[in-house]
């Protein structure tokens, strides 16, 4: 009796955990920050509990997985509106490389060694570090690489202090730093107003470069951004 009431609640958790992770979002399933993994750690110590123990109820698992979904799609759908809540659950990610230049004081804060560094550098197929153009670890963990061959504006960047002027020339355009590109200025509406003035810009002058995409309110753009050639990304919200 006790086999079968074990498989009966393995069956059962199998198809629970299975909604209850539907319900998260694809997200739960791809590369998982430091919030997500605990939560996924969990809840499978949680079902595992529950399954060893045939004395205890069913429901003394299933009630705390749902809070701790709803915990999850809660802060999920707070983060989407708030960029400061999103970079402390998160985490920013990590300049460990910009031209060729490793940054040794953001690889000792992440306690990130140069042999992961070489490993994941490998993976991405580049050997020599000199070609480096910008290594980023993301808050997943993964090393995000672009080459100089990526970009024809590599060289340029690195001579130039890490600035680099707009395709529109220097007629009072932009220039932004080529830092963790494409930055975003406009998030669901929201303006990004620490980005603006970390590349020297401000609400008029956004609200001028997005006339020129047919836009009148910044609550109208579902996402804006910026890339190294000052040129913008412009995502309208859809009428429903």
């Amino acid at each position: 009796m006790e086999i079968t009431a074990i498989l009966l609640r393995t069956s059962f958790m199998y198809i629970f955990i299975f909604i209850i992770m539907r319900m998260m979002g694809k997200r739960e399933i791809g590369k998982l920050s430091v919030f997500d993994l605990v939560i996924s750690i969990m809840i499978a110590e949680i079902a595992v509990i529950v399954i060893e123990s045939t004395e205890n109820s069913l429901w003394t698992a299933i009630s705390p997985i749902l809070l701790l979904a709803l915990i999850q799609i809660g802060i999920a759908f707070l983060t989407l509106k708030n960029n400061k809540l999103r970079a402390l659950i998160d985490g920013r990610p990590s300049v460990l490389v910009r031209h060729g230049r490793l940054n040794r004081r953001e690889m000792s804060k992440q306690r990130y060694n140069l042999d992961d560094l070489m490993s994941q550098l490998r993976e991405s197929g580049v050997i020599d570090l000199t070609q480096v153009e910008l290594a980023v670890l993301e808050s997943t963990g993964k090393l995000s690489v672009i080459t100089k061959e990526d970009t024809p504006y590599g060289e340029a960047t690195a001579k130039r202090g890490g600035e680099i002027d707009s395709p529109s020339g220097a007629d009072g355009f932009p220039k932004v730093r080529f830092e963790l590109l494409p930055i975003a200025l406009i998030l669901d509406g929201q303006v990004q107003d620490d980005t603006l003035e970390e590349i020297g810009k401000n609400r008029f002058w956004l609200k001028k470069e997005l006339h020129g995409y047919g836009v009148d309110s910044f609550k109208d753009v579902f996402f804006c951004s910026i890339d190294h050639r000052g040129k913008l990304y412009v995502d309208k919200k859809t009428r429903l």
